[in-house]
Formats: C-alpha cells, structure tokens, sequence
C-alpha cells in the first residue's frame, strides 16, 4: 500500500474549516488594517499645509503657429502671482516664490470668497488704465508716494488644486472649468481670462491695434507643468520688450536730477553684457526713488564684460564717457519697452517701464524668438 505524505488533505475536516476560518479573520483583519491607514493617509494629503509651486513658463514665438488646436489668451502686462487659499487664510507669491500679501492686500480679502476651501490659482495682477488696458509701468508707479492708486485685478487663468485636488495632470480646459466655477460669481478684483474666440490672425491683430502686449496661446489638453517651458504654452509680442539688469547709471545733465540714464544689459554664458542707455519713462519722483535703491549698491568697477566699445558702435559707452559714469552692483532687473535690436546689439528707443521684483538677475538673457 503506498503511504501518502502529511498535508492538509489528510487532517479531520473540523480542523481545516478552522484553520480557513482563522484565515480568513487575518484577511479581513488585514484589509481593516490597509484601509485605516490609506483613510490616515489620505486625511494627512487633505490636510497637508500648501506650498508654493513655481509657475508654468511659456515659450517665445515670433509668429502664430500655424497648425490650429490652440486656446489663445490675452498676454497681460503685470506681475505674475500663484495665491494659495487655506480656509481663512490667502497668502500671494511672486514667481520666484516672494510673499507679496501685503502688497496687494484686497485681492487677498477677494479671494477669501472663493468656493473652495483650499486651493492654488495661476494668474497675473495687474493695474488697469482708463481704458482697460494693462500697464506694468502704472503698477510700478503705484508704490510710489503721492501717486493716486490705479484700479488693480487679479486675472486668474489656471487652477493647480482645488479642495485638496491636485489638477495638475489634468487637461486644460477641465481646468479652467473648474477654475470658473470656483470664482465667486459679483467678483470685483478677481476676474477670469477666458480663451478668446476667433480667428488667431484676426485676434493679434486687434491686440496690435489696442497697444496690448501680445497672445499667449495654450494647448487645450496640456498638463500643467510647474517651472518648464515646455512649449505647450507660448507667448506671441506686438511690443518688444523684456526685463534687463542695471549695472549702472549717467551723470544728469540740464534741469534733470538724479540720474541721466540707466545702463543695462543682460547675461550671456555667464558674463553681463552692455545692451542700452534708457534715459526715458522717468518722471521726478521715480527717479528720487530709484536713486535711493541705487545708493546701496554702488560698486567701484564696471560690471559689463563688453565695455568700452568704440564709438562707431551707436549706442555703446567709449572708455571717457564710462569714467563719467556710476556703477552698481548687478543686482536689480527692470522692464524696458523698446522698437527693436540694431546691427551693434543695442536697443532702439529704448523706454524704462518699470523693476522687475519677480526675476532674478542671472536669469534675464536676451530673449530670441525660436523659428
């Protein structure tokens, strides 16, 4: 007769149901176990202090794409500004992460009335002229003492959470639709920026014809992307501008006081280079007020790798006209509104438009626009 070896085919019945009985309890006692913690851990995501997340960029285009797909929006000529909601408390952060609350304390209050208890929203403040268009140049000149504060917004276009969601792999239009349905709907200084409608060529042309800066056109099934530029996003100029570092400033000539004009320019493989003289978009008291700033950081040597030029190079500073001149450290970015780049590698008619809080000096390089 063959002997069978022990298994659990040769215990009594009884004891197998037991043995499968006290299993099956461990199971269930495990599955309890897994489930508390994932109910913990969840609890523990919901109420996980929101951070700054450093907003999605957008890339620069010299024309309209010309494959169609596109959601194009206006460009707005401001500060761009991520504003963290949880429950009673809204904090307002720079792109480079800056606390800017206090300064623009009431969209703060505004933005208590949001429905969603906690929440991270993408947009842009900006101060508004009579007309309605956006003027970074008026926001600046709104620090200043004595100046009647314009009516200031915060247009909002992107939604990172939402009551403890996170959106950010979501498509944009579910996006922006959840993000208008969060917005209190009498809104004074909250406003939504809308995908525009119509046709792209027809729409920059009547940005170009209103003076506005330019389109920023998004894909509408793009993730969001915190801190790339990923291409998925891009920005299309009917004015030139950018942001350029102050390295230093000229002697005022005549009636002005202060400074005559400012020396900028901008990083290339690491070194500053010497773009333009701005000697206009001052007034008297801006110019008080930059002086004060200029006083601490006065430096003894010229921070411009590509300087002196001859004088043949319109625009450039020769070595006499330089030992006239004031340096500063390398330490303050302003925006500059100009027609456009010359032969020499300056700027044409170049005007100050304002500082530029919300970058940093190491990152301004001459801005190309990719083919």
């Amino acid at each position: 007769m063959r002997t069978l070896k022990r298994s659990e085919d040769t215990k009594p019945l009884s004891a197998r149901r037991g043995e499968q009985a006290a299993g099956g309890l461990r199971r269930i006692a495990t599955d309890r176990a897994d489930e508390r913690q994932s109910n913990r851990t969840a609890a523990l995501a919901r109420g996980k202090k929101l951070a700054f997340v450093e907003p999605m960029k957008c890339q620069l285009r010299p024309n309209l794409p010309r494959d169609d797909g596109w959601v194009y929006e206006i460009k707005f000529d401001g500060i761009r500004v991520l504003a963290i909601k949880e429950g009673t408390d809204v904090k307002l952060f720079s792109r480079l992460g800056n606390d800017v609350t206090a300064r623009f304390a009431d969209i703060a209050r505004d933005l208590l009335r949001l429905r969603a208890e906690r929440a991270i929203i993408d947009g842009e403040v900006v101060a508004l002229e009579s007309s309605g268009k956006s003027s970074f140049q008026l926001l600046q000149m709104s620090r200043l003492p004595g100046v009647k504060p314009p009516p200031i917004c915060y247009y909002v276009f992107d939604a990172l959470r939402l009551d403890g969601v996170d959106l950010t792999g979501c498509p944009l239009h579910e996006r922006k639709e959840k993000l208008a349905a969060a917005l209190p709907e009498d809104g004074k200084l909250i406003r939504f920026s809308a995908g525009l409608k119509g046709d792209p060529q027809k729409l920059l042309e009547q940005i170009r014809a209103r003076g506005l800066e330019g389109l920023v056109g998004k894909k509408p099934d793009s993730h969001y992307e915190p801190g790339r530029r990923s291409g998925a996003w891009i920005k299309i100029k009917v004015i030139q501008q950018q942001e350029f570092v102050i390295g230093g400033y000229t002697e005022p000539k005549g009636s002005r006081e202060h400074f005559g004009a400012l020396l900028v320019g901008y990083y290339r493989s690491g070194k500053l280079m010497f773009a333009s003289k701005v000697g206009t978009g001052f007034d008297r008291a801006l110019l008080k007020s930059l002086q004060a700033q200029f006083r601490r950081l006065t430096a003894s040597d010229c921070p411009f790798a590509n300087l002196p030029e001859p004088r043949a190079a319109g625009g450039g500073l020769t070595a006499s006209e330089m030992r006239r001149c004031t340096w500063l450290q390398p330490k303050l970015v302003c925006e500059v509104v100009f027609n456009e780049w010359t032969r020499d590698g300056h700027l044409r008619q170049p005007v100050y438009s304002g500082l530029r809080e919300d970058k940093r000096p190491e990152e301004v390089v001459r801005e190309t626009k990719p083919s």
